[in-house]
């Protein structure tokens, strides 16, 4: 093959990766539902800020939940599948995901007033949206049209979750994969200024980091000593706060503070540290009126467009849990 007509055939197969990722994004809209199922973002709404009302901790766990749907397989609904085998049974969801009877509490009532229209994928980012919505502070625009997954894998869960333990390049290369720059990377882990973990995400962390080290030496002296308080040797269900400097979870830029101080739970929080561009992001977040707000809106209409299906694709589940 001569090399112009490598150079064409190159441009030919980049010209069909645009047409493919225009055509879906194309078929994404706010307005995707006007006609079909018009008040469904009212719903959604009105039963969301009810839970959150009685649990305002589920706001940070419903927008965990989204995440860690749009990340393996796309934002499919795939995590909502029950299933031996499934994404739930996968090391970053087991015994961690929570919301899923919120899920199918909307989607009951958004199947009562629009039957076989609206899916589990449209009602799980709808629901995380306005679930940080009414739990104050961040909000999004959110485009519908996805179709829901028939397939849910334990396996591309466990390799596809960003782990807490995952250090800096394994991090931009996970991120990646699914079409999300460093600096995506860097804005979405800042949603770990509000929510909840578990002790067992910091064992090796806190007590057997290395032979020489068994703490992190990254980790701020007193802020160890304060995680073995909450978080004893072995500690594997006990719950705390993802930002340990505030009593009540607010949104706000604080995890970058923490960051810059060597006081974040999670290793892989820490390594934004590592690497000085990604330092220099954490840096220009890290104030009164910055850009994160903003910035953070940006990368979850980005998220959301992780690997939909679209038009014929995959079907529009009557139950979020299991496929028709």
């Amino acid at each position: 093959m001569t090399s112009s007509s490598l150079i064409k055939c190159v441009l030919l197969s980049i010209g069909a990766i645009l047409l493919v990722t225009s055509s879906v994004d194309a078929q994404l809209s706010t307005t995707f539902y006007a006609s079909k199922c018009p008040n469904v973002t009212a719903k959604v709404a009105d039963v969301i800020k009810g839970w959150i009302k009685s649990d305002r901790q589920m706001g940070p766990a419903l927008l965990r939940l989204y995440f860690h749907d749009c990340f393996v397989r796309g934002c499919d609904a795939s995590v909502l599948l029950d299933g031996s085998q499934s994404e739930k049974q996968a090391a970053g969801n087991l015994n961690s995901l929570r919301g899923f009877n919120i899920i199918d509490d909307v989607k009951a009532k958004v199947e009562a007033m629009c039957p076989g229209v609206v899916s589990c994928a449209d009602i799980l980012a709808l629901s995380a949206k306005e679930a940080m919505a009414a739990f104050g502070g961040i909000t999004w625009t959110v485009t519908l049209g996805r179709r829901d997954g028939i397939v849910s894998s334990v396996t591309e869960g466990n390799s596809d979750l960003p782990p807490p333990f995952a250090n800096f390049t394994q991090l931009v290369s996970m991120f990646a994969k699914k079409g999300l720059t460093m600096k995506d990377m860097v804005i979405l882990s800042g949603a770990h200024t509000v929510g909840l973990t578990r002790c067992a995400t910091m064992q090796s962390r806190l007590y057997s980091f290395s032979s020489l080290t068994p703490t992190d030496p990254t980790i701020e002296p007193s802020f160890a000593t304060t995680l073995k308080k909450q978080c004893k040797q072995g500690d594997q269900n006990t719950i705390i706060k993802m930002d340990q400097s505030k009593t009540t979870d607010t949104w706000d830029f604080n995890f970058y503070s923490n960051v810059i101080k060597g006081k974040v739970v999670f290793q892989s929080d820490q390594a934004l540290r590592t690497d000085s561009a990604a330092f220099q992001i954490v840096q220009a977040q890290n104030k009164a009126g910055g850009p994160f707000n903003s910035e953070f809106q940006a990368a979850m209409l980005k998220l959301g467009n992780i690997g939909v299906l679209t038009g014929n694709q995959g079907q529009i589940r009557k139950k979020c849990n299991k496929i028709n």
